[in-house]
Order: C-alpha cells, then sequence, then structure tokens
C-alpha cells in the first residue's frame, strides 16, 4: 500500500499533492524557524520493490505509485477537503458529464526539455489501454468512448485508438465519454491518466526502468531490491515545487528493520510502523512521531475462483465476519491505531456513511456460528488468510484467525508470502488458496472508487472475482446519474446492499503511524497516508 505500507494495495492518487492536510505530528511539521535549510539536499523514505516497470497506468501498489507520483503530474489533484486542484491541466470543463474539453497550462515540459502537449495525454491513453501493452490499469479508461473498440470483453481489437480522444491543438483536447459520468473528472486525479514523453514509445520496457516524467522530480537511478533516487526537476512548473534536492527511496524487506534505522538516524521518513513498534514509537520519536487517520480501509477478500467459495452462501461469509472481535484486536495488537469498520468505504472520502453493514462487522460468536451452519458451512472447515511478511501483518492476522477459530471451531491459519510483491503476484495469478488481506486507499476521494473499483465484474481493483448482476446494474444506474450528489446517494444504496453478498470482510480504518527523523522538517502525510515528498526540509 509493504516493503508494502500496510494499508495501500492498489493505486493511490496524488491525493494533497500540495501539502494541505493537517499532521498529527508535533511542532517540526511546520517547520522548524531555527534550523537552516540546505534546499538541495536529499532524505531518505521507506519503500519496498515495486511490482512493475514505473509505467503510469501499469502501478497498482504502493511501492511503485509513491515513486511515480514523484516523476509525474497529471491534470487535477485534491486539496484536503476533496476539493479539486488544476495542475498541468489549465482547466476541464463540461455541460453534460459526457463531453469533456481539457487546456493545459502553456511551458511545461518533460524531463528530457520536449513539451507536454494533448498529445502527450491522448497517445500515452491510447497506448495503456491497448491490451497488447498489458497495462495492470487499463480499465479505468473504460468509460471513454471506443474503449470496447480497442480492449473488447471478446474478440479481436477493432481500433486501435479510442476515438472519445480528440486533439484540438498543442495544448487542448477533448473526452468524450460512452455515457456521462459525474464523477469523471474526479478520476483523472489518478496517476494512470499521466502523459507520456515521445521517447517513451522507442522501447516502453526500458523506459519503466528509467521513466522519463512531467513532476516534480526527475529520474536518477534504481538499483532494483536497494534503493530508487530521484532528483529536483529544475524547470518544474507545477504548484507542488519540491523544496529539496531529492529522494531515495530505500527498500526494506522488513518495517521493524526500517524503525531501527529511523532510529539511529539512517532513515529519514517512514510510512507505517510495524505493530512491533506502536507500543514505543511516541515514546522514541516524541513530536516527530506521527498519528493521523487517512482514507483506507483494510479487508479479507475472497478468492470467489477458488473451489471453497466459487458458489458459497454468503450467510458462511457473515458468520466469518462475525467472528471477529474487531475492538479488541484494535485496542490490543493493533494499539489503538485503528478504528474497527462499520463498512466499505474509507473515512474522508465523499459518501462515507456509518454503519452500512449493519451488524455483520459486530462482534457475535453464538450468531457467527448460527449463520455459518445456516449457509452450509465453511468447505473443509478450515481458512487461510494470505498476507505479505515485509507488511507488518503477521500479528493481526493471526489474532483474527484466533478470534474466528474460538468463536467458529473453524481452522484458521496464516499464508505467509515474502514481500509485497510476491503476495501481490499470487493475487494476479489467481493464486489464492483461500482468503487474503487487502487493503484499499482512495485513488480520488469519491464512494465510488470503494465500490465500483473494487466490486465491479472487470474492475482492475477485482482480483477476488466478485461478481454480481444486480450489484453491477446498480453501479451503472449510479454512474448514470445526472449529478454528483445523485450518483452519491445511489452509491450509498449499493453500500447498504454488499452485506447481502459479501464481496469482502470490512476489519478496520487506517491511521497513519509513522515517524521521520532529526535531520528533517516540514513532514506532511496525506489523505492517502503518504509523505507529502515536495513538502520536506532537510536541515543542514
Amino acid at each position: 500500500m509493504r516493503g508494502a505500507k500496510s494499508a495501500k494495495w492498489v493505486a493511490i492518487a496524488a491525493v494533497v499533492a500540495l501539502g494541505a492536510t493537517a499532521c498529527g505530528g508535533g511542532s517540526g511539521d511546520e517547520g522548524d524557524g531555527k534550523a537552516a535549510i540546505d534546499p538541495n539536499g536529499k532524505f531518505s523514505v521507506e519503500v519496498g520493490e515495486p511490482q512493475n516497470p514505473l509505467q503510469p497506468a501499469n502501478t497498482m501498489e504502493s511501492n511503485g505509485s509513491i515513486v511515480t507520483r514523484a516523476l509525474f503530474t497529471g491534470l487535477v489533484d485534491y486539496d484536503s477537503s476533496g476539493k479539486l486542484v488544476m495542475m498541468n491541466a489549465q482547466s476541464v470543463d463540461t455541460t453534460d458529464n459526457k463531453t469533456y474539453t481539457v487546456k493545459l497550462k502553456p511551458g511545461w515540459t518533460f524531463h528530457d526539455g520536449t513539451p507536454v502537449t494533448a498529445e502527450s495525454y491522448v497517445k500515452a491513453w491510447n497506448w495503456a489501454a491497448n491490451p497488447e501493452n498489458k497495462q495492470t490499469n487499463s480499465f479505468w479508461f473504460s468509460d471513454i468512448k471506443g474503449y470496447a473498440d480497442v480492449a473488447p470483453a471478446k474478440g479481436k481489437p477493432k481500433a486501435t485508438e479510442m476515438s472519445g480522444l480528440k486533439v484540438v491543438d498543442d495544448t487542448t483536447f477533448t473526452i468524450e465519454l460512452e455515457k456521462a459520468l459525474p464523477y469523471f473528472t474526479y478520476k483523472l486525479g489518478y496517476e494512470v491518466f499521466s502523459p507520456l514523453p515521445e521517447s517513451f514509445y522507442k522501447d516502453p520496457k526500458a523506459a519503466g526502468e528509467k521513466p522519463v516524467g512531467n513532476g516534480p522530480y526527475k529520474f536518477v537511478s534504481w538499483q532494483h531490491k536497494k534503493q530508487i533516487e530521484v532528483a529536483r526537476y529544475a524547470d518544474y512548473k507545477g504548484p507542488n515545487k519540491a523544496k529539496n534536492g531529492g529522494v531515495i527511496f530505500k527498500n526494506y524487506s522488513k518495517l521493524e528493520t526500517a524503525y531501527q534505522d529511523l532510529k539511529s538516524g539512517n532513515l529519514d521518513v517512514m510510512r507505517q510502523v510495524a505493530p512491533r513498534d506502536l507500543p514505543v514509537y511516541k515514546a522514541d520519536l516524541g513530536d516527530r512521531a506521527v498519528d493521523q487517520p487517512y482514507s483506507s480501509i483494510q479487508t479479507i477478500a475472497v478468492a470467489f475462483y477458488t473451489k471453497q467459495w466459487k458458489d458459497i452462501d454468503p450467510k458462511v461469509l457473515q458468520g466469518l465476519s462475525m467472528a471477529i472481535d474487531r475492538d479488541t484486536i484494535t485496542k490490543t495488537v493493533l494499539q489503538g491505531t485503528r478504528e474497527p469498520a462499520t463498512g466499505w468505504v474509507a473515512k474522508g472520502v465523499l459518501g462515507y456513511q456509518p454503519n452500512a453493514a449493519g451488524d455483520i462487522t459486530k462482534y457475535d460468536p453464538a450468531k457467527a456460528k448460527q449463520l455459518i451452519k445456516a449457509g452450509g458451512g465453511v468447505p473443509g472447515n478450515k481458512i487461510s488468510i494470505q498476507y505479505n511478511v515485509d507488511g507488518g501483518h503477521k500479528e493481526w492476522v493471526e489474532a483474527v484467525c484466533g478470534s474466528i477459530t474460538k468463536a467458529t471451531g473453524v481452522e484458521c491459519v496464516g499464508d505467509s508470502k515474502a514481500d509485497f510483491q510476491a503476495e501481490l503476484n499470487a493475487r494476479d495469478n489467481k493464486e489464492v488458496k483461500s482468503l487474503y488481506r487487502s487493503g484499499w486507499v482512495l485513488d480520488y476521494p469519491f464512494i465510488a472508487n470503494f465500490i465500483r473499483d473494487l466490486f465491479g465484474t472487470n474492475s482492475d481493483g477485482n482480483k477476488g472475482g466478485f461478481s454480481n448482476k444486480e450489484i453491477d446494474q446498480l453501479i451503472a444506474r449510479a454512474d448514470s446519474a445526472k449529478t454528483l450528489e445523485e450518483s452519491e446517494k445511489l452509491y450509498q444504496e449499493i453500500e447498504k446492499k454488499l452485506p447481502e453478498h459479501m464481496p469482502s470482510i470490512p476489519l478496520w480504518y487506517y491511521k497513519v503511524n509513522a515517524g521521520y527523523s532529526e535531520k528533517v522538517t516540514g513532514v506532511k502525510y496525506a489523505q492517502d497516508g503518504d509523505p507529502v515528498l515536495t513538502g520536506v526540509q532537510v536541515k543542514k
């Protein structure tokens, strides 16, 4: 989300890249007025190995996305209230939610000095949508007219370019959607919609190893399984210019190791403290400790393609959910740093509603047994929860399993993968044996991102194979609403129906529990839980 950050699995938007969110740390967060600052100083951040090459449409996990967002800037972003902020776009206008006119700010360049033009966006999106290029986030372009001709569900492609994209001039292009979509402009904040330079197409694979972007930082080097280095781009035209000389993304296989490096001054910024260190990190770090909510949720997802779950009665999953003592686990194992979830949509997202899941997230061993029995029982009376060892998940997975077994008698074990990359590959290759831990953080601050993008039958984020015609029809209805407000209400109705189908089991809402070294100041964490890299200042 890690090397993996505990919560984030798939795509994270560059939310609040302008540094507008409040931070839970102390006085150091606002910048240390007494400290001399080195404007060219570099600092280090804890990450893990990205799953894929650093191509904007091929990044569906947090280790790659934090780097990609540093290298690329898209059309729009959001402030801490969810309000749209124009970035590379001068304006994104529509009168009918179906056809959008995008005007770019003049003078922007890629890191190779070539201009960012309307063609830079249109060509990049068409390339990413083409199934031959095997981009993990290609489905994000499915709203655009002509996507089905480029990437049909069945049969051969009829076109190589989406008919809904038109270049008007160097700084203007239009986007025509298949159907009106009231929240489409919000989606444009996700890095999949980044532009690409002309040099990319000569060798896309090589470009993923040495990316050329248009963001606040330019690529320097990538030592696989060790570190990625980026440097401030002097000619960057965005409002979020870097206040430092660059970033070194240091690869860690264990968060515990990263924390020790943080304390000893060998690491500057952490994204998440492991459960083992939660009891002591505030005392260790003082006002450099961070404790703040962000828009992410942890769930247990279901591999519906397996023999165990293929035709399961949702009552069984309801029962397993009610066998989890979220209150105790969040208070003890997770030291009060998580809040039990009562639905599928993270807090801070437009459309969040409390208690959307009803009773199914309440701990009730008797009801849990009853539901599992009524649903025909757990096939084999044994489940496993897949997780990545490097993300600090072992402790809570064991606690969840213990709670389920104690309440229901169903045997439950953890199924560990060495790192986040291996865990994601198992999902992508449909190799999950039973259940898997699934964190999701907002890509854009609207409820659809937590429902359509996870539970729609063809959505890229739907790795477990959940498919329900009624839910798909309701999603289509919500997407066709004439206003954002109406779409929000319809999506809220869908969330309240999810307990009937149990596409996953909600666990808890996340917080940023992290910290930084004495070497840096001005450290803030955004709504997506990641540090705002451009605002960090390095002391002399």
